[in-house]
């Protein structure tokens, strides 16, 4: 494991091709050992008015270290790291069932989508299309794109509504509950500015106060557009 964690990190990248239809660049690469990942460097990055501090690929650093901790185990292995093009995200790449059909599984009332929602909570993501739930080959189902996540208004954006309001089980409060206890907060101040990190702190109590998952914002769009 450990050489396998240090070949992810530090084995040169074999560029492969760039993903035309992503919005900011996104490089698809080979490690020496055959893995192929996903390498999004921060000087291929657009900017946001709505998130004009830190960058997209340190927040997809911070959703991955929140869905180990959380035991959420949505988020494909990612780090942060140099690569051709400078530091930026490195993510391992899914081989998604193209014959699964992702619509009808996201409006499902799945144990698997509701943890899917439970997590874009957490982490307040603002952009949770049909595209960005990949259902491996293996009948995983995984998250991807959680650049513009985590910033301190409240901006969740998704296709997995299905549980607005519906009261939090008892196991996702323990499991909300361990991941506040967890949180390496200095750690997370490497990836996310300040205000991002109290908000962060600040949606988890409140998750834990309401004990329910919210409603959608009046003030925001609730569904990303487009929505795949």
């Amino acid at each position: 494991m450990v050489t396998e964690d240090r070949n992810f990190e530090e084995s040169d990248l074999e560029i492969l091709g760039r993903l035309v239809d992503a919005s900011n660049a996104s490089l698809l690469c080979k490690l020496a050992d055959g893995v192929q990942v996903i390498y999004k460097p921060i000087a291929g990055e657009r900017p946001l008015w709505d998130f004009p501090d830190g960058n997209l690929a340190s927040r997809e650093v911070a959703a991955y270290y929140i869905s180990e901790i959380g035991g959420f185990d949505l988020v494909p292995k990612t780090v942060l790291r140099d690569g051709p093009f400078g530091s930026g995200a490195l993510q391992r790449w899914i081989e998604i069932d193209e014959t699964r059909d992702v619509v009808a599984i996201a409006q499902a009332n799945s144990s698997e989508l509701r943890n899917m929602a439970l997590f874009d909570v957490v982490i307040n993501n603002a952009d949770r299309k049909f595209g960005h739930i990949l259902i491996s080959s293996d009948e995983n189902i995984y998250g991807c794109d959680h650049g513009v996540s985590f910033h301190e208004e409240n901006k969740l954006r998704t296709v997995i509504w299905q549980f607005a309001d519906t009261t939090l089980m008892p196991d996702e409060i323990a499991q909300i509950n361990q991941l506040l206890a967890e949180l390496d907060i200095h750690y997370l101040q490497t990836l996310l500015t300040e205000a991002e990190v109290e908000a962060l702190l600040a949606r988890i109590r409140n998750l834990l106060t309401e004990a329910r998952f919210p409603l959608p914002n009046n003030d925001w769009p609730a569904i990303p557009w487009p929505p795949y």
